[in-house]
């Protein structure tokens, strides 16, 4: 097999996790892999109350979300399956994946937050809508921290007095945590943490 970002060939090298399915065989080369930066921040917050992010935003990262988001090459969705399998089955709460805008999701053909997630094998729930189709990345710090109305419940959801985390690929001012985070509360979750892949100071 090939690493999907570099294509040399990967060694291989199977663990009794990936024996077992308990761990997916890695899609890059050890070369590769070694290039993403990992940072572990957890952060407490208001109405989100923790935040973890996995690595942080440097220019292989910047090249992987350009290849994965933007040129549609969904097969990466599976990449960092294993980090997120590790962090996500740790926890005892309902995952719920950050959407896309319905417009945005047609445009892209796959919804880049949930492929990720499937490829890990975590069950989700979509609780969520996106009512804004504006684009965070064209905005600046100010004009994300004044946006209001990001999301809206699914109609028929069932909100519980449980914890909830929401998954994002990147965090930057977490103005999207924070709307999303809002909403799951006031529709009754007691506790709403977030994890996302990336850390982008902006």
């Amino acid at each position: 097999m090939n690493c999907l970002l570099c294509e040399q060939k990967i060694a291989s090298t199977p663990s009794w996790q990936s024996l077992f399915a308990i761990e997916k065989t890695s899609l890059i080369c050890e070369s590769c892999s070694k290039s993403f930066e990992r940072v572990d921040i957890k952060e407490e917050g208001d109405v989100v109350d923790l935040v973890t992010s996995i690595y942080t935003y440097n220019e292989p990262m910047r090249k992987y979300l350009h290849q994965y988001k933007f040129l549609q090459d969904v097969a990466l969705a599976g990449v960092f399956a294993n980090e997120l399998w590790k962090v996500l089955t740790r926890k005892d709460a309902i995952i719920v994946p950050i959407p896309m805008h319905p417009q945005k999701k047609i445009e892209r053909t796959f919804a880049h937050v949930e492929e990720p997630l499937v490829a890990a094998r975590i069950p989700f729930e979509d609780l969520l809508i996106k009512t804004n189709n504006e684009v965070m990345g064209e905005k600046t710090r100010e004009e994300r921290l004044a946006m209001r109305n990001l999301f809206s419940i699914k109609h028929g959801s069932e909100i519980r007095k449980t914890t909830y985390i929401l998954v994002d690929d990147i965090y930057t001012t977490g103005t999207t945590l924070r709307h999303a985070a809002t909403v799951l509360k006031e529709a009754g979750a007691e506790r709403v943490e977030a994890i996302t892949l990336i850390r982008a100071e902006r």
